[in-house]
């Protein structure tokens, strides 16, 4: 698969003026959308657990742990008091680290780690720093789902899919709150993304089976249906419509939930 982003024309003043805050920014999707913002002329930071191994990353990376309520309320003092209220939020954080074995082989543990990392790190970030949005009457928060929500894999992630899906329709809550007082609140649902999380989901599923690598990322086509479009998405995709849906361009667009799968969900 050829990886190499085309060379769109990218506007270098599109986002002069906003300070945006992208939740797991260091990696895959959401370095893509780091750096898209960062492009079009927006003042951007980012959380991860560790910090970006990339001389040339841009912005501030704020680094702890959002699946806590202690390291979500550190991240959003250490945001508010070293780079201000952000115009747009993007919550991209998740991800699965639960065993293959279906429902029996989640535990309280796995439970409670996917529901921090998917779910409860948006809310926890989003009661702090919405408030502050709503103080201007202008913002924009988007949340990172998942087609899972819709179409889980039961091998692997139902508590992920579970997660995601509480994300989504708390998405649209929030959405139908805040949108009378200036904020625009998205969801967007990404099908199979060809990053280095998904890769290590493949390695365990090969892991789990005994098999090699190849078939367990056959099996996840299998399970999805298969993809029409033939591959995974490229994280530059991802945030090529994240950073559209967050500008100017979209702004009757709010409290819906975009997917971006390359036809995976069927349709009716």
């Amino acid at each position: 698969m050829n990886s190499e982003q085309p060379d769109f024309p990218i506007a270098p003043d599109e986002f002069i003026g906003k300070r945006v805050f992208v939740t797991g920014g260091t990696k895959g999707a959401g370095e893509a959308m780091v750096r898209r913002f960062a492009a079009g002329g927006a003042s951007v930071s980012t959380s991860a657990r560790s910090a970006p191994a990339e001389s040339d990353f841009p912005g501030l990376c704020i680094t702890d742990d959002l699946s806590s309520a202690e390291g979500s309320s550190r991240v959003a003092a250490k945001l508010l008091d070293e780079f201000g209220v952000p115009d747009i939020l993007v919550h991209n954080l998740g991800g699965s680290n639960a065993p293959g074995g279906g429902f029996a082989a989640l535990g309280e543990t796995q439970w409670m780690d996917e529901l921090n990392l998917n779910l409860l790190a948006a809310v926890r970030i989003d009661r702090i720093i919405v408030p502050a949005m709503i103080e201007r009457q202008q913002g924009v928060v988007i949340h990172i789902s998942s087609i899972q929500r819709q179409m889980p894999l039961p091998e692997s992630t139902t508590a992920y899919a579970a997660a995601k899906a509480a994300l989504t329709t708390y998405s649209k809550a929030l959405s139908k709150e805040v949108g009378p007082k200036g904020i625009r609140v998205i969801s967007v649902s990404p099908g199979w993304i060809y990053t280095t999380a998904s890769q290590a989901m493949v390695k365990r599923l090969a892991e789990h089976g005994s098999t090699d690598e190849e078939t367990a990322r056959q099996s996840i086509l299998e399970a999805l249906g298969g993809i029409p479009i033939g591959r995974p998405a490229w994280p530059w995709e991802i945030a090529e419509l994240v950073t559209f849906l967050a500008s100017p361009r979209a702004a009757s667009i709010h409290g819906t939930d975009y997917v971006i799968d390359g036809g995976t969900i069927p349709t009716t």
